[in-house]
C-alpha cells in the first residue's frame, strides 16, 4: 500500500461554538490522503482531521470512519466538536471515505434494479461489501494506526447504502468497530437480506461488547406495519447478548437526506453515554470526591472497552469549581491529581501554583510555576507570558 499526500482541504470558514456568543474558532481542517489500494485496484481520497491542539500532544484518540466523507464530513466535524466542548464525548479522529462506487463498495450481494415496466434487473456491479471491508480492515485501518496516535476504539457511522453496509461489516467483521451508527441503512436492498443476515447474527451472541445506534427518516412513511425499521428493531429488542449496547430512533420529521445530521449526534450520544460527569446545581458543579472522579473512569473504560483517561482540562474545570467556591482544600486534591497525570503540561502547574498560594503554601507555589515556565518554554505554550507573570509576581513577592 502507498500513501500520498496531496493537499490540505480547508474544510470550512467558521463555526459558532457554545461558551460565549461572541468566541468563534474554525472547523478543524482535514488533511486529503490518496492512498493508493492494492485490494481495491486504484486509489481513494481520503479526509483525515484530528483534533484541536493534536499537533502540541501526546494524547491518543478514538476513530471515527466514515463512508461518503465528501457528502458528511463538515458538519460531523461540527457535532464532535460541540459534543466535545459540552462534555458529552471525547474528542476523535475522523476518517472520511470519498466514493468511487458505492453501489460496488457499500451492498453484501447483488442486487436488482428495476426498469419503468416493472421488470427487476440484476446491478452487475453490485455484492463488493466484502472486498470494500478488506480495504478497511488491511489498509486504511493499518494506516491510519501507524500515522496517528489512535486509542483502540473504533466507531463505524454510514448512510443510506453506507448504513447497510455499517451493518454488514457488524455482522461480517464483528470486532473490526466498536460501536455503528446506521443512519437511515438501505434495509431493503436485496430482498431484505440484511434483516435477515442480523437476526441469524444477534441471535446467536451470547456476549457482544458493541453500541449500535440506527435511525430511520420519512421513506417508510405509508408502508404497511411492520415496516422494515420496527422489524430490525424488534430483531434487537430480542437480543440477549451480554454488553450489547443499542438504541433505534424514527426521525419522521426527517427524510432521507437531512436524517444524517441528528443521526450522529444521536449516535455519537449513544456510543459514549456516561462520558459527562455527573453534576450537582446546588454543589456548582461536579459533587465527588478525587476518588469518585477516578471511579468514574473505572467505570467508563469498563464499559467501553480500552482504559479511558480523565482529560486534563476537565480534572482542571473541577479543581476551578472548588476554588470558585473558595473550598481551597477541596480543590488541591484535584490539582494534585492532574499534576500526577500530564507532569510534562505547563497549565496543571500553573493551577496547582494557583491553589497553593491561595492555601498560603508561598514556597511550593512559588516551585509550580517555575514548573509551568519551564514546561511552557519546551512546548512553545500560548500561555507562557501568563506562566512567567505568576511566576515573576510570586517570586518578587517573597523578596520583599
Amino acid at each position: 500500500m502507498r500513501r500520498t499526500a496531496v493537499r490540505v482541504l480547508s474544510v470550512v470558514a467558521a463555526l459558532v461554538l457554545s461558551r460565549s456568543a461572541s468566541a468563534v474558532e474554525p472547523i478543524t481542517n482535514a488533511e486529503s490522503v490518496r492512498i493508493t489500494s492494492k485490494i481495491m485496484g486504484e486509489d481513494r481520497i481520503i479526509l483525515i482531521s484530528t483534533p484541536r491542539g493534536y499537533e502540541e500532544g501526546k494524547g491518543r484518540f478514538p476513530v471515527l470512519y466514515m463512508t461518503d466523507g465528501d457528502s458528511h464530513f463538515l458538519h460531523t466535524r461540527g457535532t464532535v466538536d460541540f459534543l466535545v466542548r459540552n462534555g458529552r464525548m471525547p474528542d476523535v479522529i475522523i476518517v472520511g471515505v470519498t466514493n468511487t462506487d458505492r453501489t460496488r463498495d457499500l451492498t453484501p450481494t447483488k442486487g436488482y434494479g428495476q426498469q419503468a415496466d416493472g421488470t427487476r434487473v440484476p446491478l452487475e456491479n453490485s455484492g463488493g461489501a466484502g472486498k470494500f471491508l478488506d480495504f478497511f480492515e488491511k489498509e486504511l485501518i493499518p494506516y491510519v494506526d501507524g500515522t496517528y496516535r489512535t486509542a483502540p476504539y473504533r466507531i463505524f457511522a454510514g448512510h443510506s447504502l453506507g448504513g447497510l453496509f455499517a451493518l454488514d461489516a457488524l455482522v461480517e467483521r464483528t470486532g473490526l468497530f466498536n460501536a455503528t451508527i446506521a443512519a437511515s441503512p438501505s434495509l431493503s436492498w436485496d430482498d431484505d437480506v440484511i434483516l435477515g443476515r442480523t437476526a441469524t447474527f444477534l441471535g446467536s451472541r451470547k456476549e457482544l461488547r458493541h453500541t449500535l445506534f440506527v435511525s430511520m427518516a420519512n421513506e417508510e412513511e405509508g408502508d404497511p406495519s411492520p415496516t422494515r425499521f420496527e422489524q430490525l428493531r424488534k430483531i434487537l429488542k430480542r437480543t440477549k447478548a451480554e454488553g450489547f449496547v443499542w438504541g433505534a430512533e424514527l426521525m419522521d420529521d426527517e427524510d432521507h437526506g437531512s436524517v444524517v445530521l441528528r443521526s450522529h449526534y444521536y449516535g455519537l450520544r449513544k456510543t459514549f453515554d456516561g462520558w459527562r460527569l455527573p453534576r450537582d446545581r446546588k454543589a456548582g458543579g461536579y459533587p465527588g470526591t478525587v476518588e469518585d472522579l477516578k471511579n468514574h473512569y473505572q467505570r467508563l473504560s469498563e464499559r467501553i472497552g480500552y482504559a479511558v483517561p480523565p482529560p486534563e482540562l476537565t480534572v482542571n474545570q473541577v479543581g476551578y469549581q472548588h476554588l470558585l467556591r473558595k473550598d481551597v482544600k477541596g480543590a488541591l486534591p484535584f490539582f494534585r491529581w492532574n499534576v500526577e497525570l500530564y507532569p510534562e503540561s505547563a497549565n496543571v502547574h500553573d493551577s496547582l501554583g494557583e491553589a497553593l498560594e491561595k492555601a498560603g503554601e508561598k514556597a511550593e507555589a512559588l516551585a509550580c510555576y517555575e514548573r509551568a515556565v519551564a514546561n511552557g518554554q519546551k512546548a512553545a505554550d500560548p500561555l507562557l507570558a501568563a506562566f512567567t507573570r505568576n511566576r515573576d509576581r510570586l517570586a518578587a513577592a517573597a523578596a520583599r
